[in-house]
């Protein structure tokens, strides 16, 4: 209970945290944005204090959602504090839109994501807002690029999970239904390569989408600055999120084809046992 409520506490803290940092939050949002932290906080103390998973997946495989959890925590933060330096400088806001503008800087060239995020700005943006949409989605889309190649080497590198033991597909993949039909083994070997393939396309086509829909439909507005937080923190992360997804996916099916190539090989080894006594 105790984890659990821990938690629950800092999701709160991650919800709100823009709410706190960026100055010149309007009352009503941030009446939203109390209710919204209450409600992740409830829902992520209920899932972690129950005995039955949900919705969480690999909730009992750390530090899968640790990692997620803390990418999209320090995101949100860096973020914020580089908006809250266009109204109240500091030494530290000022060093990290330093460190935005390089990162910015480097990422934006042709055909990168963050290029086409450039891209799907209206013609007549503000240079203000073109520039912090910049380094914007340059800190959240190199975050999000470190957070799937450290989860990588955490399953290749340390053997993530069988290293802490048994792997509960249940509890940690509640969400997937071992007895809906085929092979396990080829459904999330199929599941895994999905999710790999639309992480790495969706930084790219969620823009050319927005820009495409944008003489349809009215844009979303990005001068609220906490809108623009979120939303570029959502584009950079739930493509990662679900390649990590699908990169956890993979090493279970590759631990059940070791499982099972373990057990014929045991399974042949008995029955020449057999034979040979026979």
């Amino acid at each position: 209970m105790t984890g659990a409520a821990t938690r629950g506490l800092m999701m709160a803290l991650l919800i709100a945290t823009p709410a706190l940092l960026v100055p010149g939050v309007a009352s009503d949002t941030s009446q939203i944005t109390v209710l919204a932290a209450m409600l992740a906080a409830f829902l992520t103390f209920v899932e972690y204090n129950s005995n039955f998973p949900s919705i969480v997946e690999f909730r009992d495989a750390p530090p899968f959602n640790r990692l997620r959890f803390c990418t999209v925590a320090l995101t949100v933060m860096i973020l914020s504090l580089v908006v809250r330096g266009y109204t109240e400088p500091s030494l530290l806001t000022n060093a990290f839109t330093s460190l935005g503008t390089i990162i910015g800087n480097t990422v934006d060239f042709p055909y990168s994501p963050v290029r086409l995020v450039i891209i799907m700005l209206p013609v007549d943006a503000d240079p203000r807002l073109v520039s912090m949409i910049r380094m914007g989605a340059g800190i959240a889309y190199v975050a999000s690029i470190i957070a799937v190649l450290a989860f990588v080497f955490l399953v290749r590198g340390l053997g993530w999970p069988a290293r802490r033991g048994a792997f509960n597909v249940w509890v940690n993949l509640p969400l997937f239904d071992p007895t809906a039909g085929g092979d396990v083994l080829h459904r999330l070997q199929r599941d895994a390569r999905v999710n790999i393939a639309l992480g790495f396309l969706l930084p790219f086509l969620i823009p050319a989408v927005v820009k495409a829909a944008s003489s349809l439909v009215d844009p979303i507005t990005l001068q609220n600055p906490q809108t623009l937080i979120w939303i570029l923190v959502a584009w950079a992360f739930l493509p990662a999120s679900m390649v990590m997804r699908g990169v956890a996916m993979a090493r279970v099916a590759e631990m059940i084809e070791d499982k099972r190539r373990r057990s014929y090989a045991s399974a042949q080894a008995d029955a020449e046992d057999g034979l040979q006594a026979a």
